[in-house]
């Protein structure tokens, strides 16, 4: 790594207002070449508005940003890519219905004499895809994709380009850990490269593990840089939170009531004969890799997507949604993987988006409640600490953290028995995650179900009462609290153990 003295990259004393709210407060950072400087921080810290800052997104209202020896004030995001910035952003901005090599190449497809040459740009394409790692075809349209896939696209399209900086932010959100293990190969390759990366990221270990310097960053605010050397889990969430983190509550047994949902033999798109109990009171697990078919068996429950055979139970009397709205009247809530694809409606008003699917019910022959809109939002706010300046702002000016809390509020609006919480910690900071613990426990101790679908490991093994592990679309274990811990479940979700059910 080169000397972080001559950096490629300083920032100083850089402030930024939407409206009311200070999103960065003459905030220090800097880069050097070569290096990986992962900046961490609770959502809404100023995380991402620096990002954009640095991404011509959004401007600074003062400050200086020093790029290669200049002073640098980007107006538009064209100027930061020319300049040699890549940004690859959390929630993904692809164009679904165009390929893979249409988006990676969009706006520098090779031509001759004015027509793209097809065949070139397959190639570059193919050369792309295998610095990260990704076997998929360059002519394959993008919505065919798995979300970690898209991802994966995305950091191609970044290291496709003769860049000098990448910001990367919260790239493997979506990764397996094989795919994770693959990103961090081409950082690495990246780094021998000379160059600097911004990692940004709330998954504290990878951070110790990758970065040679973290750097945090508290309600606007920069609060110091660790060497990897001196840094620790608890020393860096210390000063992501500026107090003392509780400890993640220990898994205590509950009472669990009667049978809520029963679903025997499903089949649908990417699954099949699936089958699985969820109680009154329970907190069920589904756990698996990244293309299992867990959210699939989940949309198809849920009215979303179609079913081809089998048997849903619903406390007891036999269901078959063929849309959301039916699966909500009957008590069923989902808060899905993807909130900005699937759940949010970005340009409304938060208060709207809170609301949405309880309007009904907050309305009189057709006319709107707005007290009641407006106070049953605000009572969310309150009990999810939900960061905002006005209810009244677009839903697209929060966090991803305070977005996420946003859609939890939205369902809960509506009273459900059965909740479906699908990577509901996705992007969400450690302070964030804890709140989301605590309240899934709260809901279940009060009789509700809670279907929770995870990546993670660790939120699998300290939430679940039983745990459904799936792999390529079937289940191949459901285990007792008893029976499971972490190799457990990976023996299952790799194949490699027989059926346990």
């Amino acid at each position: 790594m080169a000397d972080v003295l001559e950096p490629i990259l300083k920032v100083e004393q850089v402030s930024k207002h939407f409206g009311g709210v200070q999103a960065l407060k003459n905030v220090d950072f800097d880069l050097g070449y070569g290096e990986v400087h992962a900046l961490v921080g609770e959502n809404g810290a100023g995380k991402s508005t620096l990002m954009n800052v640095l991404g011509g997104i959004v401007q600074k209202d003062s400050g200086k940003v020093i790029y290669k020896g200049h002073e640098v004030d980007f107006r538009s995001p064209i100027e930061s890519i020319n300049s040699g910035i890549a940004i690859i952003h959390q929630e993904l901005a692809m164009m679904p219905h165009l390929t893979v090599m249409e988006n990676i190449y969009m706006g520098r497809f090779p031509t001759r004499l004015g027509v793209v040459e097809w065949n070139n740009l397959k190639a570059e394409t193919r050369l792309a895809l295998e610095l990260v790692g990704l076997d998929i075809k360059p002519d394959a349209q993008v919505v065919s994709l798995s979300i970690s896939q898209r991802q994966l696209v995305e950091i191609a399209k970044a290291v496709s380009r003769e860049v000098s900086l990448i910001i990367m932010d919260e790239p493997n959100s979506s990764l397996s850990e094989t795919e994770t293990e693959r990103l961090f190969n081409v950082i690495e390759n990246l780094k021998q490269r000379d160059v600097a990366i911004i990692y940004v990221s709330h998954k504290i270990e990878e951070v110790l593990r990758i970065a040679d310097r973290i750097s945090v960053l508290r309600d606007g605010e920069f609060r110091g840089t660790l060497l990897r050397s001196e840094a620790t889990i608890d020393k860096v969430i210390q000063m992501m939170v500026g107090r003392e983190m509780r400890k993640e509550a220990a898994y205590e047994k509950r009472e669990i009531g009667a049978l809520r949902l029963s679903v025997r033999d499903l089949s649908g798109k990417n699954f099949k004969k699936v089958h699985f109990d969820i109680y009154a009171g329970e907190i069920l697990g589904f756990a698996g890799l990244v293309g299992a078919g867990r959210s699939e068996v989940a949309r198809a429950v849920f009215g979303a997507d179609p079913i081809t055979t089998g048997e849903i139970m619903l406390d007891g009397k036999q269901v078959h949604f063929k849309h959301p709205s039916q699966a909500i009247d009957a008590g069923l809530a989902m808060v899905p993987e993807d909130r900005k694809l699937l759940s949010l409606f970005m340009d409304l008003p938060t208060l709207y988006n809170m609301s949405v699917a309880e309007m009904p019910n907050m309305s009189l022959f057709g006319v709107i409640n707005h007290r009641k809109v407006r106070s049953t939002a605000q009572a969310f706010v309150e009990q999810l600490q939900i960061k905002l300046a006005s209810l009244d702002n677009p839903v697209r000016s929060l966090s991803g953290g305070n977005q996420q809390k946003t859609t939890l509020a939205r369902w809960l609006a509506t009273n459900p028995k059965l909740l479906i919480m699908d990577e509901p910690t996705h992007g969400v900071d450690v302070g964030a995650k804890a709140e989301i613990y605590e309240l899934m426990r709260n809901l279940a101790d009060h009789g509700i179900s809670i279907w929770l679908i995870s990546s993670e490991l660790p939120e699998i093994l300290n939430m679940s009462d039983r745990v459904v592990v799936m792999h390529e679309g079937e289940v191949t274990a459901t285990l007792e609290r008893e029976q499971f811990d972490e190799e457990t479940i990976m023996m299952y979700a790799t194949g490699v153990a027989e059926l346990s059910v």
